[in-house]
Order: C-alpha cells, then sequence, then structure tokens
C-alpha cells in the first residue's frame, strides 16, 4: 500500500504530540503539517494519539467535549464543538493529591460529568435519547492541558491533541436526571479559597445534555459511538483558570455538592 503525504504529515504529528507526552517537553504546533481547520484530518491524528496509548497499557473509560463555550468558539474561529477520549490513568477520585509534574500547562474548569448505563449508537441520538442512557451525574473538575506550548493553538491543533485533555476528578454524590436538572445548576469554583470561576448550567451549549447529544452524533459519525459505562465531560460551566504546584481547586456544583483536589509537586500518580 502507498503511503500518501498526507498520512505522512499526519504520522509526523502524532508523533510530534506523543514524543511531548513522554518527555514532557511542549513542542510546536501541528498546524504546520495538518493545517489550521482541517477536521478530518485533526481526528486522524487524535486517532493515531489514541492507539498509541492504548498499545502502552491504557484503557478507554470515556470522552470528554470541548469547545462548548459560544465565547471561546468564536476566538477559536469555530461553530462546533470538539472531543477526546478519556483514559483510565486520567481519573482521580475526590479529595486526591494529584502530581503536577504528570501535567505540562494545566488550567483547571468545572463541568458536569454523566456516567451512562446504555449505549448510544442507534436511533435519533437526540436530549430524549440521552437522558435516557444517563445513569447519573456528578460533579467534575477537568484539567484541561496541552502538549502544544504556550497554548498556541488552533482548531486542529487541539482536535488532534486529543481536545486539550489532561486528568479529571469526579465527585461522590451521583444523582439521577431525576433528581437534578443539568441546565438548572449554579457552580462556583475556588482555589486556594479564592471564587475564580461562576457559571451555570445552560453556559455549556446551552444545557449540558445538548453537549452530550452533540457527542452522541459526532462519536458515531466517527465510528466509536459512546458505550455503557464510560464517563462523559460534558463540557465547561465557567471559565477555565491556570494552575500551580500547591494549588487546591475545590468546584461547588448545585445539587451535586462538591469536588475538591490539591495538585502537589511530583509527577507520579497517586
Amino acid at each position: 500500500m502507498t503511503t500518501t503525504h498526507s498520512e505522512t504529515a499526519e504520522a509526523r504529528a502524532a508523533d510530534r504530540l506523543l514524543t511531548a507526552l513522554r518527555t514532557g517537553v511542549a513542542c510546536t504546533p501541528v498546524r504546520d503539517l495538518i493545517g489550521s481547520d482541517d477536521l478530518p484530518a485533526a481526528y486522524r491524528v487524535q486517532e493515531r494519539l489514541t492507539r498509541g496509548r492504548t498499545d502502552a497499557g491504557a484503557s478507554i473509560v470515556g470522552r470528554k467535549i470541548g469547545l462548548t463555550s459560544k465565547a471561546v468558539q468564536e476566538q477559536m474561529g469555530v461553530d462546533q464543538p470538539d472531543f477526546g477520549v478519556l483514559f483510565d490513568d486520567m481519573a482521580y477520585d475526590d479529595g486526591a493529591r494529584v502530581p503536577i509534574g504528570r501535567l505540562l500547562q494545566p488550567k483547571a474548569e468545572a463541568e458536569v460529568a454523566f456516567v451512562l448505563k446504555s449505549d448510544l449508537a442507534d436511533g435519533p441520538l437526540d436530549v430524549a435519547q440521552i437522558a435516557a442512557a444517563v445513569d447519573y451525574g456528578v460533579a467534575a473538575i477537568e484539567i484541561c492541558d496541552s502538549r502544544i506550548d504556550g497554548w498556541d493553538i488552533a482548531f486542529a491543533d487541539t482536535v488532534a491533541d486529543n481536545a486539550s485533555s489532561g486528568v479529571y476528578v469526579l465527585g461522590t454524590r451521583r444523582l439521577t436526571l431525576d433528581e437534578f436538572t443539568p441546565v438548572e445548576v449554579g457552580m462556583r469554583m475556588l482555589i486556594n479559597g479564592a471564587e475564580v470561576s461562576t457559571g451555570d448550567g445552560a453556559a455549556c451549549l446551552g444545557d449540558p445534555l445538548n453537549a452530550v447529544a452533540w457527542l452522541a452524533r459526532a462519536a458515531r459519525d466517527f465510528g466509536e459511538p459512546l458505550r455503557a459505562g464510560q464517563v462523559i465531560l460534558s463540557g465547561a460551566l465557567g471559565p477555565m483558570r491556570p494552575l500551580s504546584p500547591g494549588d487546591e481547586v475545590v468546584v461547588e456544583i448545585s445539587g451535586l455538592g462538591t469536588v475538591r483536589a490539591t495538585f502537589n509537586e511530583g509527577n507520579t500518580h497517586d
């Protein structure tokens, strides 16, 4: 089989990002290889990264949705969110001490996370079907990260780089959709006791369930539908904020309670 120029460029982009992930040294953007807005190419690079991670022993446990804020979409010059893959080694429990050294340029944001009780592979994948597939929701901290130096990213860069994913922390209070309404939640995020971000459910594509519906359709279109048991990070409820060693992050989401984590020196998974 003949290797095309685009396949070679995508392989080089994936190698650049995997090297940054492995060495902890941020790299230059990959848009010089795949263009700034070639969405199919960017997701093919992401798929190469995913294979690289799973070949090294990581397991896929869910998906994350990025760019759910209209303001951020306008800043990036796009009209849609993006998605990335969650791996088992990204997950931390409430109250965890997270080694900040495993991250390059971390930024925290507050989200509603959902866990699915059924597959989302068939049917219209509308909000009603999404709601029926949700087992429960929890408060979550997502730590976004970029392997690209200085967060110098265009849309294709962040898609290729697994939607700028880092790690995540899930709360312990699990509520069904009979017990809370995602669009109605309010959020506060504090770093070292100071309020740094506020928002609500409507900030996430109008409703976090809208975001999951978008993801379900996009994931099916790309050939990897959402599955029962997966964790879905549905997108930020307010602005994200940078982190430094020693920071404590606390997220409060009405109904879902509080989730917290401390970001300590070091690079070993706690």
